[in-house]
């Protein structure tokens, strides 16, 4: 039960919906099946759709050398006990170690340096949707926390001025509002303490959203870096005065934890509840019959409406199985639209349509069919988006003292002075993590005392 085991109820339903096959025999790596792969580049289409309005996708190499990424020495000690290592090809050690890319910023920036030589090159917006690799020692699960990041789409970005940088976090703030909200999964967002931001960063925006457990998942990251990169990778421009200055840079990315979101915060018992936009498939049909008589004329009316519904992704389900059987495979794998059509719905004009997240039936004339579907999808992306808003936001609490989030769920807001000294105080106090600061309001710092206007996020994170 999803409420009940959380945990168990998430890894049971990534194999029985054909999301993830876990049997890979190396810890941390797992397996797409193919309906979750569609699953996955569904959903990246719609990033990729809201990236390609002003940035253009690239690509840059798998194998970083050691030299390169321990320039920064700040970044690399954010991953050093992390980082898998190449050190051999065939028989022969290498000259030079190759890294797997734990992050990519050694790997693009020293490009960044050969392609940027004006103020008219700037800004440069690029992305590119790749695998990552970072040696968990945690408790690895799939799709949360892996050694590999199959799906990480991570957009980087230089500009003149640190002030138009900062312009850039604030859209890159806006485009994953709109990706989650297509997707209705609720996020808060929130500006990471120092001790926990993007190593080598000025400062690190987090989305974070609450899991059924009450643990939060950070689902999103947005980093200024200033000119910390540029003065190590030397990436400068030279400007309307003819003076060499560096590049001010941010750096943002979505791992396939987004798909985790969204079976997580959507789905229920009886399996997955995909947004229309994202599932492989929209609509199934299933034909009903107990007569041999009955099959051809209502095969026939199946092929018609998968015609006249071709616009969307549909499937007819002629397996030789009882129509319980189809309906549960199709409940599990999230479909948001079956259609039952037998032998009444054939002599009266009309099919059975059942929406996924409420499972209600209705029936339906097929001259309506195409505006009521349409109409049906929409109101099940707002019933899942509201129905877990509604979750989120009744397990967020605002607490006076850190002791009353300790061994609690959800999400808690607390004053805090901002010092680090405070901070780490009232996660142990609290045994929580500070996410980060949220909208601010008057109170005083529960350790020092000190009035204060800021507020902190509180929750136990995957």
């Amino acid at each position: 039960m999803k409420k009940t085991n959380f945990s168990n109820w998430f890894n049971d339903l990534l194999v029985d919906a054909q999301i993830m096959d876990v049997r890979y025999p190396i810890k941390g790596l797992y397996v797409w099946f193919p309906f979750g792969f569609k699953l996955r580049k569904l959903t990246y289409d719609v990033l990729r759709s809201l990236l390609d309005r002003d940035h253009e996708e690239a690509y840059f190499p798998l194998l970083i050398p050691e030299n390169e990424l321990l320039k920064e020495s700040e970044h690399i000690k954010g991953f050093e006990e992390e980082v898998f290592w190449v050190t051999r090809g065939g028989f022969g050690e290498l000259d030079i170690p190759l890294a797997l890319r734990p992050t990519s910023e050694a790997a693009i920036y020293p490009i960044f340096s050969i392609w940027i030589r004006s103020h008219a090159d700037l800004p440069l917006k690029i992305y590119q949707l790749v695998n990552a690799f970072r040696y968990e020692t945690k408790h690895t699960r799939p799709l949360i926390r892996l050694r590999e990041i199959t799906s990480f789409a991570e957009a980087h970005t230089a500009h003149t001025s640190w002030e138009d940088a900062e312009l850039q976090t604030a859209a890159a703030v806006e485009l994953y509002k709109e990706f989650y909200d297509r997707l209705g999964i609720p996020y808060i967002v929130s500006r990471r303490p120092t001790w926990d931001k993007f190593p080598g960063a000025d400062y690190t925006l987090a989305f974070d959203t609450l899991m059924p457990d009450g643990k939060s998942l950070q689902i999103g990251t947005i980093h200024h870096l200033g000119t910390n990169f540029a003065k190590t990778f030397d990436v400068t421009y030279e400007d309307r005065d003819g003076n060499q200055q560096f590049v001010n840079q941010t750096c943002y990315g979505i791992s396939e934890r987004c798909i985790a979101a969204v079976i997580s915060v959507h789905g229920d018992d009886k399996g997955l509840i995909l947004p229309p936009e994202i599932s492989p498939v929209q609509v199934a049909i299933v034909p009903i019959y107990s007569k041999q008589a009955d099959s051809e004329a209502i095969l026939k009316a199946c092929s018609e409406i998968q015609q006249e519904l071709s616009h969307y992704r549909v499937v007819i389900d002629t397996d030789d199985i009882r129509p319980g059987a189809k309906f549960y495979k199709w409940e599990k794998q999230g479909v948001p639209i079956r259609l039952e059509i037998g032998p009444r719905d054939l002599s009266s004009g009309s099919v059975t349509l059942v929406r996924r997240d409420t499972r209600e039936k209705e029936s339906v004339k097929r001259t309506e069919m195409q505006g009521r579907l349409a109409q049906a999808m929409s109101n099940m992306l707002e019933n899942i988006a509201e129905r877990a808003r509604a979750f989120q936001v009744s397990h967020m609490v605002d607490i006076e003292m850190p002791e009353q989030a300790k061994g609690k769920k959800g999400i808690f807001r607390i004053s805090w002075c901002g010092s680090e000294s405070c901070g780490r105080k009232i996660q142990e106090l609290s045994d929580a993590d500070v996410l980060g600061e949220t909208d601010p309001i008057e109170g005083r710092c529960p350790v020092c005392s000190a009035p204060t206007t800021i507020r902190a996020l509180l929750a136990r994170p995957y």
